[in-house]
Formats: C-alpha cells, sequence, structure tokens
C-alpha cells in the first residue's frame, strides 16, 4: 500500500485519467474530489463489496435454476 501525505486542494494522479483531489480535512473526515472518465464505475469500498456479494449470489441462483433446467430436459 502507498501511503502519501497531501493537503487541502492538493491532488493525486492516478494514470493520465483520474485525479484525486482533497476538498477539505476536518476532524476524521476527507472529502475527496474524483475525476475520472465517465464510463468508469467509483463506488465506496463498503457498498462495492455489497454489490460484489449480490452479483455472486444471483449467479449462484442462475446456476442452479440452470442445472435444474438441464437435468430436466435430460431426463426426458
Amino acid at each position: 500500500m502507498l501511503v502519501l501525505t497531501r493537503k487541502s486542494d492538493e491532488s493525486i494522479k492516478l494514470g493520465d485519467d483520474i485525479t484525486i483531489t482533497i476538498v477539505e480535512v476536518k476532524g476524521n473526515s476527507v472529502r475527496l474530489g474524483i475525476e475520472a472518465p465517465s464510463g468508469l464505475r467509483i463506488y465506496r469500498k463498503e457498498l462495492y463489496e455489497k454489490i460484489k456479494e449480490e452479483n455472486y449470489r444471483a449467479s449462484n441462483l442462475f446456476m442452479d435454476e440452470f442445472a435444474k433446467i438441464n437435468k430436466a430436459l435430460r431426463s426426458k
């Protein structure tokens, strides 16, 4: 993990297309501004983990249903 120290209005570049700017530091909170290509999805980590979990569950349900249909077709 790279750890950097930045102050308000200072930025970090990720490649050529992404800029993260420190907008405000207040107590234990840091407000970030993120400039990135419009097609790039940006999520808070806890939301991203929830989305991954839901996608995993949905794919397992699909695979279970697919297996049932496949078994039913084979038994005919």
